[in-house]
């Protein structure tokens, strides 16, 4: 039985929406629609938030949600759930963005899939069908995959290209959730920024670039990641929709 982690990494700064993990959604701040979310999964041995904020770490700890302090030099949550695993061991560790909250139970149980059905899976993540308007968004991260949904390629722009416009070309969104190996975390580790990635500003395309496959399952449900005070709107437009309330 392998031991699955997921680690909820918060850093309270954002250059688009300041403080976006505290922010309110139907009166509770977006960290604790996340944490809420995920703890459905069955599939989860242990979750936690892992921040460099005294301020998320306070809140946390206030409201009985297990929490790490992490370094303040990370530059992304996957380096930041590396420090994690240096003191939590597990042999899958699920990394769960903490922009997302509507993130649901079956999202993580389809990201853990493939470490089940495909032995030797070493990364896994997800994949929403999109409309060719959404496609053309370049806030929306498409990927391309082999016929056996191994990832090929994630871009902002517009892939695959529909070069005679026959209106065949099918989109993907990718949704920020992954599942990672300790090994292959470790590498992730040790391999130094990718070209690609510093082009793109992706850094999943460090794994596809020294050749770490990533497995991509596709979900029928779709998110909003909250970049935005647009998106934050979105979101507890949605929420409000399902009947919550403050």
């Amino acid at each position: 039985m392998m031991r699955v982690l997921g680690v909820i990494p918060a850093h309270l700064e954002s250059q688009r929406l300041s403080r976006k993990l505290l922010r309110p959604i139907c009166g509770r701040p977006m960290i604790v629609w996340v944490y809420e979310h995920s703890r459905r999964a069955a599939c989860l041995d242990g979750l936690l938030v892992a921040t460099d904020s005294t301020e998320i770490f306070d809140y946390c700890r206030s409201s009985n949600i297990p929490v790490q302090m992490t370094s303040a030099a990370h530059r992304s949550g996957t380096d930041r759930i590396v420090e994690v695993m240096s003191r939590e061991r597990a042999e899958v560790y699920v990394n769960i963005q903490g922009d997302e909250p509507m993130i649901t139970a079956e999202h993580i149980e389809l990201l853990l899939r493939p470490f089940a059905g495909a032995p030797g899976t070493q990364v896994s993540t997800l994949k929403v069908a999109i409309s060719p308007e959404e496609a053309r968004d370049p806030n929306n991260v498409k990927v391309v995959t082999d016929h056996k949904g191994s990832a090929l390629y994630f871009s902002r722009a517009l892939i695959p290209h529909d070069r005679d416009g026959a209106g065949s070309a099918r989109y993907y969104k990718h949704l920020g959730l992954y599942a990672y190996t300790a090994p292959a975390l470790e590498k992730f580790h040790t391999f130094p920024p990718s070209a690609l990635e510093q082009v793109e500003k992706l850094e999943q395309l460090r794994f596809l670039e020294n050749n770490v496959p990533i497995m991509v399952v596709e979900t029928t449900q779709d998110t909003i990641g909250v970049d935005t005070e647009e998106d934050l709107q979105k979101v507890e437009k949605y929420f409000r929709e399902l009947g919550v309330r403050d």
